[in-house]
């Protein structure tokens, strides 16, 4: 990392949602935070749902958020890099964000190393032990046959039809939820897992819609594998989400903050 310069992690935007108003609100913010830390940024993850439903057809994309595509833009024509990875909501990316924004498009959880610090980011859906159901139906709409048939619907009647569906499956979403403790949360017990094989620093992820640090560890031998030998702390950073809790990450090339842009720290579960 560039001396002085910070990594800034954000998710669950969910621009569409649940109406035009509040959603151009809540974009105009994410705009106004973009270029707030434009100057200090060298790199911005964005981890999944930043719309509330997306599809790339041939020629056409949904209308709107013309702010913050522009400002996206605008940072990666400035050399900031961006990374996007697709949420539940966002899942139907293709190459418009590549070749358009010049940012990359990731599928599934990647690892990234910064400053010696070994990052795992992905948006969190379909991870960890249980909702199997979820599980089934994200393989059958990632499925290039599912999204080749969605495409067959005229664009004004497909997106349609998405945003209606997309906004009630999500509508408990603008209730906060709850911290169901260590041992139920299925994304602190997928990081504690993978910890169980690999040495990782910092997990983030989205999807969950609450805001969430949390401190793991694990014993780890000399290859990597197994228990009794080295004792590895790491934290679980859970970013959602900016309907709520308007929260992002920024890590400053040692360490690690989850904050809130409008204040709200006090939502934050911490342990």
């Amino acid at each position: 990392m560039p001396d002085k310069k910070k990594i800034y992690f954000l998710s669950d935007f969910h621009l569409g949602a649940p109406d035009h108003a509040s959603s151009l609100e809540r974009e105009k913010l994410l705009v106004q935070f973009l270029d707030e830390i434009k100057n200090d940024a060298a790199e911005i993850f964005l981890v999944g749902d930043m719309f509330d439903f997306w599809y790339e057809y041939r020629k056409v994309v949904p209308k709107g958020y013309v702010r913050l595509l522009g400002k996206l833009g605008e940072l990666t024509d400035a050399g900031i890099a961006i990374h996007f990875f697709a949420g539940n909501h966002d899942m139907w990316m293709k190459d418009y964000f590549p070749k358009e924004l010049n940012i990359p498009v990731y599928f599934k959880p990647e690892e990234f190393e910064r400053n010696g610090k070994k990052f795992l980011i992905g948006h969190g859906d379909g991870l960890g032990p249980g909702d199997h159901g979820y599980k089934r139906l994200k393989k059958l709409f990632r499925n290039p046959v599912s999204k080749w048939l969605f495409g067959i619907f005229p664009p004004t009647l497909g997106i349609r039809l998405a945003n209606y569906l997309s906004r009630r499956s999500r509508a408990a979403g603008l209730e906060e939820e709850i911290f169901l403790g260590e041992d139920k949360e299925w994304l602190i017990i997928y990081s504690k897992e993978v910890l169980k094989e690999k040495k990782i620093d910092f997990f983030v992820f989205g999807h969950r819609h609450l805001a969430i640090d949390y401190r793991l560890t694990s014993n780890l031998t000399t290859s990597g594998k197994g228990s009794g030998g080295e004792v590895h702390e790491a934290r679980y950073i859970n970013l959602v989400d900016w309907m709520l809790y308007f929260t992002y990450a920024v890590f400053d090339g040692s360490t690690m903050e989850l904050k809130s842009y409008l204040e709200k720290d006090d939502k934050i579960i911490r342990n």
